[in-house]
């Protein structure tokens, strides 16, 4: 049963986010990332959290940036119990959901975590503006 909800609520997360273009793999983000020379937008989750749907609705939906986030990142959706999928000891963060946007080349941060409620549009803007 776990499965099937797991299942469920990242197909979920896949057709609402459908406008930002989310990737599930990390190994394969950063391997795009380099080869575009783009910078890497990563936002942690973990499974069964209203939070991290709230963000993904609110936030990465239906926002004007959007096309500058498709444009000038790339983009990828992890989750928090999938450490097979990212780098762990990079991404690690007891506060979900969790955004950080990080350089493909050095693989340092190119500004300060955003974590739950202080993932908003504003801050979104303001990040894109000085990226």
């Amino acid at each position: 049963m776990r499965k099937i909800l797991l299942i469920v609520w990242f197909f979920t997360i896949f057709i609402n986010a459908e406008h930002i273009r989310w990737m599930g793999n990390y190994d394969k983000a950063l391997q795009k990332a380099h080869k575009e020379h783009k910078p890497l937008m990563v936002l942690l989750v973990k499974k069964e959290c209203f939070p991290c749907n709230d963000v993904i609705r609110d936030v990465f939906m239906e926002q004007k940036y959007v096309k500058d986030v498709n444009q000038k990142f790339i983009s990828v959706i992890v989750t928090y119990e999938g450490r097979e999928n990212y780098p762990i000891e990079m991404y690690y963060s007891t506060s979900f959901p969790t955004l950080f946007f990080v350089s493909s080349q050095t693989e340092t941060f190119l500004s300060e975590p955003l974590y739950g409620k202080l993932i908003d549009v504003k801050a979104i803007e303001k990040i894109l503006k000085r990226l």
